[in-house]
Order: C-alpha cells, then structure tokens, then sequence
C-alpha cells in the first residue's frame, strides 16, 4: 500500500517578506536607470545622467554577492534622484500641465518618480534590517 504524503502547507508571506525581497533584487536600480536614461538623455541633461551609472554599478555589486550594501547604495540614489526630479515644475497654462502630466513623457517620469520612492523605501528597509555573516574575514550577506 503505498504512503499518501499529505500536501505541504503552504506559509502566508508577509507584506516585509515581499518588500525585502524586492530589495534583494538587482531589477530595481536597473529599472530605475532605464527610465532615467530614457527622460534625460535626449536632449542629454549632465546632471541626471550622473545617475545610471550609480544604479548599474549597484545592481552589479547586488549580483556579485553584496546584497545589503547594494540596498543601501540604491535607497541612497534612488533617494537623491526623487529630490532632483521633485524640483521641476511645468510652466504654462493648464492644458500645458495636463500635457507635461499625462503626455507619454510625463507618464515615464512619473513612473520613474515612483519606482525611485518605492526603492527609497523598500531597500532602505532591506539595507537597515539585512544581515551579514562573517566567514573567513570576508563580511558576505545571510542567506534568508
């Protein structure tokens, strides 16, 4: 007769679980620089484009290993973005700012504003609660 297994209860996740996961993750900052270079490289702005970079180099140091120290990296960025991109306004008559809000441009820089809060957020979460193990000298990230 054979044994009947009985199906493994399925654990609830937390909303905290999903946010560290999404902190956990190199997409973020890379999301963030796609969106970016798309708003600010034509016609090409200097100083938004300082931030691409910053966010691929985070997303690769997220992939070699140092998870948490790339969640900071990212929450800090994505951060100082939020306040550049805060500080325009659009000038003009109302249909203008209905435009500038809700034309293809203004969608893609709201969602850029969007992803670099949620970042914010959610790897500074994953930065101030992640934890690292020390082995061998070399400070590596616990696996959760």
């Amino acid at each position: 007769m054979p044994t009947e297994d009985k199906p493994l209860e399925q654990t609830k996740r937390t909303a905290m679980s999903y946010a560290m996961d999404w902190g956990k993750s190199s997409l973020p900052p890379t999301l963030l620089a796609t969106l970016i270079t798309a708003l600010h490289a034509r016609p090409f702005r200097p100083l938004p484009m300082l931030f691409p970079p910053v966010l691929l180099f985070s997303a690769y140091l997220n992939l070699n290993g140092f998870i948490v120290d790339s969640a900071g990296l990212t929450a800090a960025w994505s951060g100082l973005y939020l306040i550049m991109a805060n500080r325009r306004r659009v000038k003009g008559s109302f249909g203008q700012r209905i435009g500038g809000r809700f034309g293809a441009r203004g969608m893609v820089r709201g969602g850029a504003m969007a992803l670099a809060a949620g970042n914010l957020v959610v790897c500074g979460l994953t930065y101030g609660l992640g934890r690292r193990v020390k082995d061998d000298g070399v400070a590596r990230e616990k696996e959760v």
